[in-house]
């Protein structure tokens, strides 16, 4: 009888695990002490809330390409340092607030490991933001034209994890270098970015037509990151494709 006052205070609280798991016993724990039902119970409510806050985690991170670190192919054309990726995985450089720089020809799989390493962090439990370069830029100038530049910049600087993909497909204006300096500074030692390009990031200072603003971005940008730039004689996508195929004719 005292179980439904119980059940209803538990929704209230939001523990709807533990509510369903009170309403419902299983009969098979009915031998165990009551801290050990106890600790069952909090148990499974832990991993629900863990793994609905993954999930809002990876919804809110709107990555370009569903990808996760198990998935990578280390094969030997493709020359990926496997114990870095290993390093990255811990997730140590976001405690560090270091950078992550991945460079490489279309189709070697740059977005992936981008992406990749942001799934990782969300299931570290990190808020992560991905961004194309073109479309972020094109999003700050929507946010200046309706009077929110200063709040569209302090949710930028607040996100653990921005990944920004395809750095340098043009060069950049005056304006767009002032607004990447502007992030690259927010962010500068107090979180970290992921960054993504097919241009080598030796020649990035290239994109920027001012001097000292370059060489401001790059030194909050370049000096304190990890370089990933990746190689493969062949494209990602068509290996990805071929696989895909494959498994039609399997099934």
């Amino acid at each position: 009888m005292l179980n439904n006052p119980t059940v209803e205070k538990l929704k209230e609280m939001k523990l709807k695990v533990m509510a369903q798991l009170l309403s419902e016993p299983d009969p098979t724990l009915n031998e165990l002490s009551f801290e050990e039902r106890l600790g069952i119970m909090v148990e499974k409510e832990w991993l629900s809330k863990k793994n609905s806050r993954i999930k809002r985690l990876l919804n809110n991170a709107t990555l370009g390409v569903n990808a996760c670190i198990e998935d990578i192919d280390y094969t030997q054309d493709r020359k990926i340092d496997k114990k870095l990726i290993q390093t990255l995985s811990t997730c140590t450089f976001i405690i560090q607030k270091l950078n992550v720089v991945i460079t490489g020809k279309t189709g070697t799989g740059k977005t992936f490991l981008a992406c990749a390493l942001g799934n990782n962090a969300c299931r570290h439990g990190y808020t992560v933001k991905y961004y194309r370069m073109p479309e972020l830029l094109l999003e700050i100038q929507d946010a200046k034209n309706e009077n929110r530049y200063s709040r569209f910049m302090r949710q930028l600087q607040n996100i653990k994890i921005l990944v920004l993909d395809d750095i340098g497909l043009k060069s950049y204006t005056l304006e767009e270098s002032r607004d990447i300096l502007e992030i690259a500074e927010n962010r500068y030692n107090k979180t970290s970015t992921i960054l993504s390009g097919q241009v080598p990031h030796t020649h990035w200072y290239d994109l920027f037509p001012d001097p000292t603003i370059a060489d401001a971005i790059m030194d909050r940008v370049i000096h304190n990151a990890y370089i990933l730039a990746l190689d493969s004689k062949k494209s990602m996508r068509a290996v990805m494709a071929e696989r895909v195929i494959k498994e039609m004719f399997t099934d």
